[in-house]
């Protein structure tokens, strides 16, 4: 197992790092006619992806970034749309001019996958067989299905190889996957606050919340747009699940404790910070993201699993990825907890892959991987020096 050093200093290589922003973003859809298999064993006879790029390419194209995104996130990765400036890219702290994933070195691209409600082909589009939303009749979407429709991509754009692929969470199992599936397409994967399957307790988190949004009155059997309602009251149940989750118990108690928000009232109205603090993001969640999304992405999540095929032994459905990893957990997150990323670490040194690893000191739980830290983000800026070290 290969090792590096970090350092949080303001220069790079002797560049002023300049940390700002990668500025007024346009998003792009990308439309593909040929047929794409599924792993449910049905196909798409057509989709649409939509993306987003940063930076520029080199004269070689060999500086191009796949950012993957995790469950509720899209294509809008960095930068802010100019009518709407507030709206930010999730990842944007990480990626830019001079930022860990620096844009003035790499071509990155942030890709919605099939399935969402954010502009790539998923249950709220138009199935071109009945010209009515897909809902529920959208096919079940796998990891795997989402890599294969971003390699398409990857030819659209000219990319035979990528510098790397990284993501977190369920964007980190994307970058684990394309080490797998396409070892000739990528020279790195980080894997960060992942996991190589889904532990029967984030099952079982998954299928609460999924139950939360079926037994809805207003889901309808997914074709709730034909009725002209949304199933508010499960997508905000379902949040909120999600929401404790992301959380560690140390942050929670950090940010809301048991601190009431007007004194007892002996209500079932919203009493405590931490309540109200869920139903906010329980509501606001309800208004902008699909029901049928949300189920076929937790089945992907669910599902995710590379050593399936291999009697459960990860070293060996490891075995065909030749490329560099970088692996970070965090001390907190007991989503996705670091013995979870030290299994990967310990089946890539199994197989005398190229690996690294870093467990980060962080009271955030499993939404570290989004937030400023210090020594997260020279580490992932270190690696970046490895991928494509500065001319």
């Amino acid at each position: 197992m290969l090792s590096f050093s970090a350092t949080t200093g303001g220069t790079d290589g002797g560049r002023q790092i300049q940390n700002v922003s990668v500025g007024p973003v346009v998003a792009q859809l990308a439309r593909f006619d040929d047929e794409l298999p599924l792993a449910c064993g049905r196909s798409l006879n057509g989709f649409e992806l939509a993306f987003e790029t940063y930076g520029a390419f080199n004269a070689d194209r060999s500086n191009a970034v796949l950012v993957c995104h995790a469950l509720n996130a899209s294509h809008h990765v960095a930068g802010y749309y100019a009518e709407e400036p507030d709206n930010v890219g999730w990842w944007d702290n990480l990626i830019g001019p001079g930022k860990p994933l620096d844009t003035d070195r790499f071509f990155v691209i942030g890709v919605n996958n099939l399935g969402s409600c954010f502009g790539s082909t998923g249950p709220t589009s138009r199935d071109p067989a009945t010209g009515r939303r897909w809902g529920s009749d959208f096919p079940i979407v796998t990891v795997e299905d989402w890599v294969d429709a971003q390699a398409r991509l990857a030819d659209r754009l000219g990319i035979a190889q990528f510098a790397a692929v990284m993501g977190g969470s369920l964007g980190g199992m994307q970058a684990l996957a394309w080490g797998i599936r396409y070892p000739q397409r990528i020279r790195h994967a980080l894997v960060i606050a992942a996991a190589p399957n889904l532990s029967a307790q984030n099952i079982a988190f998954n299928e609460v919340s999924r139950q939360a949004i079926l037994s809805d009155p207003d889901y309808h059997g997914g074709h709730f747009d034909a009725h002209a309602t949304k199933p508010r009251r499960g997508l905000r149940v379902a949040r909120m699940i999600g929401h404790i989750t992301y959380l560690s118990d140390h942050q929670m108690e950090h940010k809301f404790g048991r601190d009431l928000r007007d004194g007892l009232q002996y209500s079932f109205a919203p009493e405590f910070e931490i309540e109200s603090y869920l139903r906010y993001q329980g509501e606001k969640f309800a208004e902008y993201y699909d029901a049928n999304t949300y189920l076929r992405v937790t089945k992907a999540l669910d599902y995710f699993d590379p050593a399936l095929n291999t009697g459960g032994e990860l070293a060996r459905a490891l075995e065909p990825a030749t490329c560099g990893f970088l692996v970070v957990s965090f001390t907190t997150d007991w989503r996705f907890p670091p013995a979870r990323s030290r299994e990967i670490v310990g089946a890539l040194v199994d197989r005398r892959r190229d690996v690294s690893y870093a467990e980060i000191a962080a009271p955030h739980g499993h939404d570290a991987f989004l937030l400023d830290n210090p020594q997260y983000h020279a580490i992932i800026r270190a690696y970046f020096a490895r991928v494509l070290p500065p001319s």
